[in-house]
């Protein structure tokens, strides 16, 4: 008797106008939010997987730092106006009148002159400042050359500063490009010079002409140096499968290296009333080590 009760009473429920709308609605409110669950569950995965892919990506390339500004090679002066070369680089490709402008006599020998020795027009000394910002690796009295400070830059580049009257930086000081590191003054060594700053640039212990990287950024020596590097591998390997086994005397057909002679050598060029004489006396003369800059005797 229940039983014919309910069924008529369903039936009635399903006749309603609003029952099967409000079934389709509810249906599809489920599609479209199983739907949407499904879409953002996806999304999830994938931005989890990028962010592995990008930390895995950044461990096996880390950044790597980039210099914001690269700093031009200057002179160790505060005003370069004020000051002049007076004794210039040494350059072995110059004219005979331009190499003997280079030698510095000293200890009865002709030396070649490994920087520029600069000296104000007035004679008077003047503010010695770092040609670029580094580490001072050397700051130290000689009795040859004055006061002398070195200071080490990036990519095997060093700056000499030698004839100091006196310094202000210590070894481990940092300086910045343009920082007072000394006065100028005078030197045993280059006596004729006067009040000057015997200023070095140095690539891998390699002296350069300094005049040749004034006012030009670091690179332009850096990039510089590793040209000549491989043209003088070339030229050492063509040399040893052309010259003979046997050592001979130079001559005028094939003249001896300028670098491989030592200053005692440059008497030859030097004027002199007796060139005997001169060279028996350099071998009991004490010359300036090697490591300042100098050629030794």
């Amino acid at each position: 008797m229940r039983e014919e009760q309910k069924q008529p009473s369903l039936k009635r429920f399903f006749r309603k106008r609003w029952v099967f709308p409000a079934i389709y609605l509810s249906c599809a409110a489920l599609i479209v939010a199983g739907a949407l669950w499904f879409q953002a569950g996806k999304q999830e995965n994938a931005g989890e997987n990028d962010v592995a892919k990008n930390g895995t990506a950044q461990q096996e390339n880390p950044a790597i730092p980039v210099n914001e500004t690269v700093e031009n090679i200057a002179m160790p002066v505060l005003d370069p106006n004020a000051v002049q070369v007076k004794t210039p680089f040494y350059d072995e490709n110059a004219s005979e009148q331009e190499q003997e402008a280079a030698l510095v006599f000293y200890d009865h020998t002709y030396h070649p002159n490994q920087g520029i020795d600069l000296v104000r027009q007035d004679g008077k000394t003047f503010d010695v400042t770092a040609s670029l910002s580094g580490t001072v690796t050397k700051a130290e009295k000689d009795p040859i050359l004055g006061y002398v400070v070195e200071i080490n830059h990036e990519q095997g580049v060093t700056t000499v500063y030698q004839s100091l009257a006196d310094v202000k930086v210590e070894a481990g000081d940092t300086v910045k490009q343009g920082e007072v590191i000394g006065k100028a003054g005078q030197s045993e060594f280059n006596k004729e010079a006067g009040i000057h700053v015997h200023f070095e640039i140095r690539k891998d212990g390699k002296p350069v002409n300094p005049i040749d990287y004034v006012d030009k950024p670091l690179t332009a020596l850096t990039d510089k140096a590793g040209d000549d590097e491989g043209t003088n591998h070339t030229n050492v390997s063509e040399e040893k499968e052309t010259t003979p086994s046997d050592e001979t005397a130079p001559t005028e057909d094939h003249p001896a290296n300028e670098t491989e002679q030592t200053p005692a050598d440059d008497n030859t060029t030097a004027p002199s009333n007796n060139s005997q004489d001169q060279n028996q006396d350099t071998s009991s003369y004490k010359t300036p080590d090697a490591s300042i800059g100098m050629a030794r005797a």
